[in-house]
């Protein structure tokens, strides 16, 4: 892959930029270089460095000697940008003495050529330093795959397949760290835990995947009426398991009420024939410190509280007994 380069799946031309303040430098490596080669052209180092963010070259022809800023000079400041570390440098010039050579690999340049060119050794070079950068190129679009590929596996190894939040051990690894946060910070927060009511029977009535219907737009209606610090997990069956954090006693209960309201509020598919015409859940609250210390503490109680709402009725809160 020489001459061409592979950018978005697009396969083109290898664009290179060409610096050089004289204009018969410039036409010698245009000469010779045009036919397979994008190319753009700049008179300064000021010039390349503000070109390159904007044309982004897979390599720089870059001249020692010229005014102002020199190619050596040029050279370390394209190199100590971080996104134009990998973009191969050679610089062209008439200087051939060890120190010069030393002062450019110093300056981060790849490879050298001298004055005047020889078009065989000049093509070779180029050639030799874009198969290094396609390589890269290539190794880094699959460590960015690689990248995509573990996120998708932690969504998977963290979500609830069915209800798209998280899973009840991402919850569990979530409870424990807020408890260390809170107590780091001697701060409040609230677990709560709700169950949706008669779902066996809406299960029996319609079917599973009525059922799942109904357990993934709950969820959906959580994600979307929560904060983003907060957590939302299905904890099991039709059980769901929600951290707040920075929410004491009272706000914790106005958050649980809000979300039964919320529900009981939604109109579901064929909810008209549920007991009094509506999905409803029973919820039970518990808050950090108050209310345990410990995430078994707090699981226990909110969902002791939760079994209260149930037995009392269901379709309500509790965040006390």
């Amino acid at each position: 892959m020489p001459k061409q380069i592979v950018k978005n799946n697009v396969t083109k031309k290898a664009h290179l930029l060409i610096v050089d303040d004289t204009l018969a430098n410039i036409s010698v490596l245009r000469s010779f270089l045009a036919t397979d080669y994008e190319l753009t052209i700049a008179n300064s180092g000021a010039a390349a460095i503000e070109l390159i963010e904007k044309e982004k070259p897979d390599l720089i022809l870059l001249d020692v000697m010229m005014p102002g800023m020199n190619g050596y000079d040029t050279c370390q400041i394209i190199k100590n940008n971080v996104i134009n570390f990998y973009i191969p440098i050679i610089l062209v010039t008439a200087l051939n003495e060890v120190e010069d050579k030393i002062k450019g690999i110093e300056s981060g340049a790849d490879d050298f050529i001298t004055k005047p060119v020889n078009k065989h050794e000049l093509l070779a070079r180029v050639k030799s330093l874009l198969r290094i950068k396609y390589l890269h190129d290539q190794l880094q679009e699959k460590v960015k795959q690689l990248e995509e590929t573990k996120e998708i596996l932690r969504e998977l190894a963290t979500k609830d397949g069915l209800t798209d939040i998280y899973n009840y051990r991402y919850f569990k690894d979530t409870l424990s760290k807020e408890i260390e946060r809170a107590r780091r910070n001697k701060s409040q927060f609230t677990l709560i835990m709700f169950d949706i009511d008669f779902f066996k029977n809406y299960n029996d009535t319609y079917g599973h995947l009525a059922g799942d219907e109904v357990l993934r737009t709950i969820a959906g209606l959580i994600k979307r009426n929560i904060r983003s610090i907060d957590t939302a997990a299905r904890y099991g069956g039709e059980e769901f398991a929600l951290i707040f954090p920075e929410t004491d006693k009272m706000a914790g209960k106005i958050v649980a009420n809000k979300l039964k309201d919320l529900v009981d509020n939604y109109r579901f598919n064929l909810d008209n024939a549920r007991p009094n015409g509506k999905i409803s859940i029973s919820v039970g609250v518990s808050t950090f410190p108050h209310n345990g210390t410990t995430s078994e503490e707090l699981i226990e109680c909110a969902d002791r509280r939760l079994y209260i709402a149930k037995a009392n009725g269901k379709n309500q809160v509790i965040d006390e007994g």
